[in-house]
């Protein structure tokens, strides 16, 4: 029989952690708190259980600062964790990385599957959002009549532009009837096509509150949807899954209501800008005709055989004074070459050479007392700056500004908590002079 190997218990765990961690991975638990401590290094312990069973549970504090709830024995939660073992003790148990109220916390856990879902789906694509219209004339609504969403959409409508046609179709915003309500408005809206754009979405709440907008009937409606769409849930915090499918999101229902509503002055503006451009365009096309024109006049100008004519003899006049100048200017270079010769002997004296170089000798020479004057100026400079910087970071600078020194009877330095005992005797240097002191407590932060 083959010999066993023989595990160490330190083994053992070490093999029951592995297993256990790369088997289960994460897991979704819901259960009671107990025993719950917050440590002083601000990890969390504390156990879940049912009716039936228990887990011990550590949420270490880089996690547990994201928790929106404080945590009390008895609570019911949802938490997200690793499953793992205690080494040191052989203990079960598990690593919270997320926890919420057991309430919405079901809610997002749903709201996170469909949200998978239907993004597996491909109906977040960008290439399935159609473009909102620029020119809007009618505006389809589908919110709660008597909410406050319709009435920051109708103000603001109307105050941008009260051309805008509105047609709203009621529905209820909340309760498990909602979601039928608001997918049949979007598909009777469909089949009667008689909006621009369809604006969908209520005013803010808590997550279930805008359930409605989170299921699935809903967010398909809106995926089908043949007309452009745009969300409007909440405030810009709250995300739906509508949000997602529409064609557009708003952040607000007053958003949605200015990005459909182009502003009248704006238009009438824009209206301006157009006329302005179409006069100037019209005024450089009739700019560049007469050019155009004026040029074809000169053209056939040049072409006439008169011209022609003209031209010939104006070039043969100029050619016949440019010989004459020639003939005059030679003539004149050979009477004045000997003067020129002469004025180039003079030139070549040795007597214009020393006066010229004792001029160069005079500039070099100022040059060089300028030169030695600027470089004592920026020695200087450096000088008083090094001095600037050494008493910056000279001990006696910053006691001069409300520091001290604190050291023991040796005269060595205090640095630390460490260094001294109660009843020492210290003795503190501060600007004007030192004083003896005696420890009569230490606090370590």
């Amino acid at each position: 029989m083959a010999q066993q190997h023989i595990l160490q218990v330190s083994e053992l765990t070490k093999k029951v952690r592995f297993i256990l961690e790369s088997e289960l991975n994460t897991v979704w638990l819901c259960g009671e708190i107990s025993n719950f401590i917050a440590a002083s290094s601000g990890h969390w312990y504390l156990s879940l259980k049912d009716q039936k069973s228990q887990v011990r549970c550590a949420m270490f504090k880089g996690n547990n600062r994201r928790v929106r709830i404080q945590p009390q024995n008895g609570q019911q939660v949802l938490v997200r964790a690793k499953v793992s073992l205690y080494e040191p003790r052989g203990d079960f148990q598990l690593i919270i990385e997320q926890m919420e109220s057991a309430g919405d916390g079901l809610l997002r856990q749903q709201y996170q599957l469909l949200k998978d879902k239907l993004h597996g789906e491909g109906l977040f694509e960008l290439h399935h959002k159609q473009a909102i219209p620029k020119l809007i004339q009618t505006v389809g609504i589908v919110t709660s009549p008597t909410g406050a969403a319709v009435k920051d959409i109708i103000t603001v409508l109307k105050r941008r532009n009260p051309l805008i046609k509105v047609i709203i179709y009621p529905v209820l915003v909340q309760g498990e009837q909602a979601k039928y309500e608001i997918a049949q408005a979007i598909n009777l809206a469909n089949e009667r096509n008689e909006v621009d754009v369809l604006l969908i979405g209520r005013g803010g709440g808590s997550l279930e509150d805008l359930w409605a907008f989170n299921e699935e009937i809903v967010a398909r409606a809106i995926f089908q949807s043949s007309l452009p769409t745009i969300s409007a849930v909440g405030h810009e915090i709250d995300t739906s899954l509508a949000d997602y499918v529409a064609d557009l999101r708003a952040p607000t229902p007053s958003a949605a209501a200015e990005i459909v509503s182009a502003d009248v002055d704006e238009r009438i503006n824009k209206v301006a800008e157009l006329l302005s451009r179409a006069q100037l365009a019209l005024k450089q096309q009739l700019k560049r005709a007469g050019h155009s024109l004026t040029s074809l006049n000169h053209r056939l100008a040049q072409v006439h055989p008169e011209q022609q004519l003209q031209n010939k003899q104006q070039k043969s006049d100029e050619l016949s004074m440019r010989l004459q100048g020639l003939i005059t200017r030679a003539i004149n270079q050979l009477k004045h070459k000997p003067q020129y010769l002469e004025q180039r002997l003079l030139n070549a004296s040795p007597l214009n050479h020393i006066k010229q170089n004792r001029q160069q000798a005079a500039q070099l020479n100022t040059k060089l007392i300028g030169a030695q004057q600027r470089l004592l100026i920026a020695k200087r400079a450096s000088f008083a700056h090094q001095c600037e910087q050494l008493h910056m970071v000279s001990p006696l600078a910053t006691i001069a500004r409300g520091y001290s020194i604190t050291r023991d009877e040796q005269g060595q330095m205090i640095k630390s908590t460490k260094d001294i005992n109660i009843a020492d005797t210290i003795k503190v240097e501060i600007s004007d002079g030192v004083i003896d002191a005696k420890v009569i407590a230490v606090q370590v932060n």
